[in-house]
């Protein structure tokens, strides 16, 4: 059933609004039941979550009589930048993932922020779903601030990611979605994959099977699952950042989420004006890609990859 959960007024009679999408099994009452939120569309240009909350509302629907509890979709968060293929919100120049929990009494971004956390609270687990950037390609992996480890890290791990990063307190933003529903007690998930305005159908698939089995695992689903990969685990420490030096165009020579030795050849960066590499770009350390470039044109300082670093167990 869609139902509207938050809207405000536009220009030219127009309405912002913002729908969620609740499955159940039309045999059993909903009174009571475990519910789970799968949430996306924060920003933009971020569309693998579509493609996500597309299938995923499809095959349980089909399926509903399996379900034992409730879950929620929320395709679209920031259906303007969607529209728009914005990354914030067109117009107000504003990243909806920075003004959460939001305010009933404040502008019109924070008054449906304020709607969204109060629909959401509650619910038995939160995933919200995102996507790279335009310049970057992530492999499927969930983000988890080091205040929430202990009680997320064993939930992420039900979601068929091929990895798991837990970030220091000083770096998390105390204004986004998932921290603000996991300060209310509403456990939540943050999976980055793929790369900006574009869909990875395979990231897309694999996030799929994990949902399920994190829905079955917690006593939402009771239908087939499959069998999950076992993620790699690491913390800050654990990850060096390649950089660009030079300005030009970048061209890799390695795959993505692949292993390399430290001073491995990682790509090229080139003059197109001269045809010269104006920096030959290695790796500084031994570890595996899990970032890599995806958007040719660098600049000095431009982020080139994430390595994970040290010997990997996986």
């Amino acid at each position: 059933m869609v139902k509207t959960i938050a809207q405000a007024g536009l220009a030219v009679n127009e309405k912002l609004v913002i729908r969620r999408n609740r499955i159940t099994n039309p045999n059993i009452g909903s009174s009571g039941s475990k519910r789970a939120c799968i949430v996306t569309g924060t920003h933009g240009d971020e569309l693998e979550g579509q493609f996500v909350c597309a299938k995923l509302a499809d095959y349980l629907h089909e399926n509903s009589s399996a379900l034992s509890g409730i879950v929620d979709i929320y395709p679209a968060l920031n259906p303007l930048g969607i529209d728009s293929i914005t990354r914030g919100i067109p117009m107000f120049d504003l990243d909806m993932n920075r003004i959460f929990p939001g305010t009933s009494e404040g502008t019109m971004a924070e008054c449906i922020a304020a709607d969204i956390i109060s629909d959401i609270k509650g619910a038995d687990i939160c995933i919200d779903i995102h996507s790279s950037n335009i310049y970057l390609k992530e492999i499927p992996q969930v983000r988890i601030n080091e205040i929430s480890a202990d009680y997320l890290v064993p939930y992420a791990k039900m979601l068929n990611v091929d990895y798991i990063w837990i970030h220091s307190s000083a770096t998390v933003l105390e204004s986004t979605l998932a921290y603000s529903l996991n300060d209310i007690g509403t456990k939540t998930l943050v999976v980055e994959m793929g790369v900006g305005m574009r869909i990875t159908k395979e990231y897309c698939d694999q996030l799929i099977v994990g949902i399920l089995n994190l829905l079955k695992n917690i006593g939402i689903w009771n239908g087939p699952t499959e069998p999950v990969r076992e993620p790699i685990l690491s913390f800050d420490h654990d990850v060096e950042f390649v950089n660009s030096s030079a300005a030009g165009i970048f061209v890799p020579c390695v795959d993505h989420w692949v292993d390399i030795e430290k001073g491995a050849h990682i790509g090229d960066v080139l003059d197109p004006a001269t045809g010269r590499v104006e920096e030959y770009v290695t790796a500084p350390c031994a570890g595996r890609i899990f970032t890599l470039r995806e958007f040719p044109i660098v600049y000095g300082g431009s982020l080139i990859a994430r390595i994970l670093g040290g010997e990997i167990n996986a």
